[in-house]
C-alpha cells in the first residue's frame, strides 16, 4: 500500500496524506483524524475503484467486499447504498494556519500569490 505525508486531491481540491489533519467527512460527525490512508473511503488513494475518496473515522466506514475487490475494503455509508458522496469538510484551522505561516509552504505561497496577481 503506498502511504504519503502531504499529497493533493485534484477532485476534492484538497491536501491530503497522513500529515494533513482533518475532520470525519460524514456530516453528523465532527472527529478529528488526518487525511491518510488509514481514514480514506476505499482503501487506496483517491478512493480506488469502489470509494469516493473522501475521510472517515472508525464509525464512519464499515468493511465491505465489493466486485472491484475481493477482499473486504473500507467503505463509507455512502458508498456503500451506492449513493452520491458526502460534501467534503473543510479544512481545519489547524491546517490553514499552517501553510499560512510555516516556512515549509514559503515556496507554495509565493506561487499562489503570483499567479493571483497576475
Amino acid at each position: 500500500m503506498m502511504y504519503w505525508s502531504i499529497g493533493y486531491d485534484e477532485r476534492w481540491n484538497r491536501d491530503i496524506g497522513f500529515d494533513v489533519p482533518g475532520c470525519c467527512d460524514h456530516p453528523d460527525c465532527n472527529k478529528d483524524i488526518n487525511r491518510g490512508m488509514d481514514h480514506v473511503c476505499g482503501g487506496e488513494p483517491y478512493g480506488g475503484e469502489s470509494g469516493c475518496g473522501l475521510y472517515f473515522c472508525d464509525q464512519h466506514r464499515e468493511a465491505k467486499v465489493t466486485a472491484a475487490s475481493e477482499e473486504a475494503i473500507p467503505l463509507c455509508s455512502q458508498c456503500t447504498a451506492g449513493k452520491e458522496p458526502f460534501t467534503p469538510t473543510p479544512d481545519t484551522e489547524e491546517w490553514v494556519n499552517y501553510k499560512q505561516t510555516s516556512n515549509y509552504w514559503a515556496g507554495w505561497r509565493t506561487y499562489h500569490e503570483n499567479k493571483a496577481s497576475s
